[in-house]
């Protein structure tokens, strides 16, 4: 099913803590590392899936979700829409629950083929962003989320 709706999106990242990260990058720089480190540090396992290095924040890398010697929850994509629907593939292939594209990425065919399988789909959205902004980490610093609650965040950032 794709998901785009609030409460989706919020029970996906309560429900799922296992995270294959395809396309995490070892440089600080870059947003795949940003959002990983965030997630590391908010009680997520973040696995890399990635040729390119041995090893990125603590994690061995492994070179394809096929390769991954641990059941995950979510298989984030940090990579091009035309490489998304082998992606697709492979998540069904390691019983994946979550097929989530990042910011900027939206492949209707691999959204199709995942959610058929009966994974949940979410596109064009950043793991980190939607945490931050659903459990209270953007609000203290004055963004505003969109979201109204009046429920207070399960945890406070700082």
């Amino acid at each position: 099913m794709i998901v785009d709706d609030i409460p989706g999106i919020r029970r996906i990242l309560q429900e799922n803590k296992t995270v294959a990260m395809v396309g995490l990058s070892a440089n600080w720089y870059r947003p795949s590392n940003f959002a990983a480190k965030y997630l590391q540090i908010h009680g997520f396992r973040v696995i890399p899936v990635t040729p390119t290095y041995d090893e990125i924040l603590g994690e061995k890398c492994y070179p394809s979700l096929l390769d991954l010697p641990v059941p995950v929850d979510v298989v984030d994509c940090f990579r091009k829409p035309d490489e998304i629907p082998a992606l697709a593939e492979q998540a069904i292939r390691i019983k994946a629950k979550v097929l989530w594209m990042q910011l900027g990425i939206v492949n209707q065919e691999a959204a199709r083929m995942a959610s058929d399988a009966g994974l949940d789909v979410v596109m064009d959205r950043c793991m980190k962003i939607e945490y931050a902004r659903l459990f209270g980490g953007l609000n203290f610093v004055g963004v505003n989320t969109r979201v109204i609650s009046g429920k207070r965040p399960n945890y406070l950032p700082y």
